[in-house]
């Protein structure tokens, strides 16, 4: 072969084979992506369909089992009414032993009914339910309670809005009944579904990925999933036209070199098609001093500055790779702050090669406090240089004030201030201020647990705090690849620091109700049965106030909703100011409340009573009219009282002796207190106790008089059960 022809096919491979290679992996990484992505998406959807649908069937669950506790047959079509009063389901069927309906509720969805825990039933599914078997104290079969959701083209809908995908239910034969798909797609989609099996997503002819779900146990609706693609059109068209563009340009190209170049060109395309292979050491020999030569030298000096620069990319690159997955595993496995903030610091010090470092958060008072600093030993005064919160610095003072009040970074060499601003002394520093995500709304925080959280609409992002490095080896300064570097972990420490402030709050917002402020229903149960346990392991009394707001219908049926919720945050806030720190207060639901109070006794019990009762009654709420004046209105409380282990033991017995107490309260006429009734006598075997255990002559007994009652098996009921109803107050 000639030299024109060795030129030729040697600048071909070197330009075509590159062009030949990235256009296949770009077809085909396009697509796997594409594939990939749908996939995942799909998955995601199939979660999110499980999760909707076994939460549904939860909830039918839970309300066919309010209907099953109602121990009153007369009382059950009520209790199924007010279940489908409250949205719980849309249907209620009662239907006894020998399979005739009792009782079902006015206006439920057409049959049949698909039950949750069975498999999928053939025929189209008209609607989902839960039954439960009924059975009176005794238990003797009655016969099953079923609660019905209907499924129609607006629950297919929520789906899709849930998942963010195209959701088709089918029948048995692989009809589609209900679907959210366009009529042009409805065909392929369907087509599609059929040679979907488990898990396997197939693709249409128009680039949309399918995938089926169910029926399965605890989703028994056979559904289809289908995202469209993302690939461009045309994808494949285009780089069969970039690569024969290429191919000509390639030729054309080695055509002219090939007849202006000589003999020494051979070495230097070789030498050239070896760097393409990713060999920097290749070295073209330099025959002459002419333009081959001065190519030949400037090519060497190329491939060597390029081995250069590539050994420290990579050794960049793999320190860099080093301390980005430890701050990924950090983020992602840990709420620990201060643990973040010591990973950010250290990886933009060994990322920017500085010296030292510190993080320093904005706290309430307007000073810049250290949380975590490394290598500023003896740099700043301070008693205790092991403490970084000693670095305090004014907001506006200093360099660090100034970066945090203007928000803008500050690099440059140090110049000490006078007076001084109490920073770390160096000779070169670098600020990036760092600030909660545009949009996340400062979040007030409670004086103590189960207090509102405070008012504060500010959606623009504010100042969190400031990250600095201080000194680089050789004194030499900070340039703008570092700033854009720290900026980077400054944007981290936003993120942790905002990542944390969410999970507190999301933990607080779970335990709390979030008209009143007081503890939730779900936080009651846990914390009887945890001052249960601490009563019993101490020997102390555990007093529980069951409180009910009398007539409180009539508020809201005179002057309104609005007018019922100002009446609950007026009375949360006098609960609040009558009892003490370690007491605990809880909205159980609508007007009804529980207090628990530790280590009280019944007289404890009944002068808190007293006092919760006359500041209730003393002071009407002002509250606003229909007219928009304002109106006082006239409050009473009913309070029912229990005491651990004198009435009950254990830490549902407690609440259920309470409330018993707050319902003779009631009858009694309202606006008092009854103390609960002791227990009927059980079986008992005679143990010996201390003298000094005998109730007081006035029959109430007295905190720490003489040794803890025992404690029934198994304390507070476990498993989570809706709030008593109110039997009519």
């Amino acid at each position: 072969m000639t030299l024109r022809g060795r030129l030729t096919a040697a600048f071909l491979t070197v330009v075509l084979g590159p062009v030949l290679l990235g256009a296949f992996f770009v077809g085909s990484t396009l697509s796997a992506v594409d594939r990939g992505r749908a996939t995942e998406r799909l998955g995601l959807a199939a979660a999110g369909v499980r999760t909707s649908v076994d939460a549904l069937c939860q909830q039918l669950r839970a309300a066919a089992d309010a209907v099953a506790l109602v121990s009153d047959p007369a009382a059950r079509p009520r209790a199924a009414d007010q279940v489908v009063g409250r949205g719980l389901a849309a249907a209620v069927q009662i239907v006894d032993t020998a399979g005739r309906t009792s009782y079902a509720t006015i206006g439920g969805p057409a049959g049949p009914w698909q039950d949750c825990a069975a498999d999928a039933a053939a025929g189209p599914v008209r609607a989902l339910a839960a039954r439960v078997r009924l059975r009176d104290p005794a238990g003797t079969d009655l016969g099953t309670v079923a609660a019905a959701q209907p499924v129609d083209p607006a629950f297919v809908a929520r789906l899709a809005a849930v998942t963010g995908v195209g959701v088709t239910l089918l029948d048995d034969p692989g009809r589609i009944t209900h679907t959210t798909e366009n009529r042009e797609v409805r065909a392929a989609v369907l087509a599609a579904a059929r040679e979907a099996d488990g898990d396997r997503v197939a693709d249409t002819a128009d680039g949309r990925y399918v995938r089926r779900v169910g029926p399965s146990p605890g989703q028994p609706l056979p559904l289809v999933l289908s995202v469209p693609g993302e690939r461009p059109p045309g994808l494949y068209a285009a780089l069969v036209g970039a690569v024969v563009l290429a191919a000509l340009l390639a030729v054309l190209a080695a055509w002219r070199l090939a007849r202006a170049t000589t003999r020494p060109l051979v070495e230097l395309a070789g030498a050239v098609d070896r760097v393409a292979h990713g060999d920097l050491t290749a070295r073209v020999p330099v025959r002459s001093r002419d333009e081959i030569g001065r190519l030949a030298a400037a090519f060497n000096r190329m491939t060597r500055e390029t081995g250069s620069y590539v050994a420290a990319l990579t050794s960049s690159r793999d320190q860099l790779r080093g301390h980005l997955t430890v701050l990924g595993d950090t983020l992602a496995s840990t709420h620990d702050l201060q643990r973040i903030l010591r990973v950010i610091l250290h990886s933009a010090i060994a990322a920017t090669g500085a010296r030292a470092g510190a993080v320093l958060l904005l706290d309430g008072d307007g000073v810049l406090v250290g949380q975590c600093v490394e290598g500023l030993d003896g740099r700043w005064p301070t008693e205790d240089p092991a403490d970084p919160a000693t670095l305090r610095v004014p907001v506006g003072a200093g360099v660090l004030g100034t970066v945090a009040a203007t928000g803008e970074p500050l690099r440059g060499r140090w110049e000490a201030a006078d007076p001084p601003t109490g920073e770390p002394s160096c000779e070169t520093y670098v600020a990036v201020p760092f600030a909660a995500p545009r949009g996340a709304e400062p979040r007030g925080g409670p004086d103590r647990p189960g207090h509102p959280p405070a008012d504060d609409d500010a959606t623009e992002s504010c100042a969190l705090g400031v990250l600095a490095l201080y000194d680089r080896p050789g004194a030499d300064e900070f340039d703008d690849g570092d700033l854009v570097t720290l900026r980077t972990f400054a944007g981290h420490a936003a993120v942790a620091v905002e990542n944390v402030r969410v999970h507190e709050e999301a933990q607080r917002l779970s335990l709390t109700d979030p008209l009143t402020g007081l503890w939730n229903y779900r936080y009651l149960r846990e914390s009887i049965r945890r001052e249960v346990e601490r009563a019993n392991r101490f020997g102390r009394m555990l007093s529980v106030l069951a409180l009910d707001l009398d007539r409180f219908k009539d508020v809201n049926d005179t002057w309104g909703h609005a007018a019922g919720d100002a009446v609950l945050i007026e009375f949360a806030r006098r609960v609040r100011g009558e009892i003490r720190e370690v007491d605990l207060a809880f909205r159980q639901g609508g007007e009804e409340f529980v207090v628990l109070l530790p280590e009280t006794d019944a007289r404890g019990a009944t002068i808190v009573a007293e006092r919760l009762g006359s500041v209730v009654r003393d002071q009407p709420v002002r509250v606003e009219g229909h007219n928009g004046e304002p109106i006082a209105v006239p409050v009473t409380v009913s309070i029912g009282i229990a005491v651990y282990p004198d009435h009950a033991a254990g830490g549902q017995q407690v609440l259920d002796a309470a409330d018993d107490a707050l319902y003779a309260a009631k009858a009694a006429g309202r606006d008092g207190y009854r103390l609960a009734r002791a227990p009927d006598p059980v079986p008992t075997q005679e143990i010996p106790v201390v003298a000094a255990a005998v109730s007081p002559p006035d029959g109430l007994p007295r905190a720490g008089a003489g040794e803890a009652a025992p404690v029934a098996q198994g304390g507070a009921s476990s498993g989570p059960h809706p709030p008593r109803q109110s039997r009519g107050r």
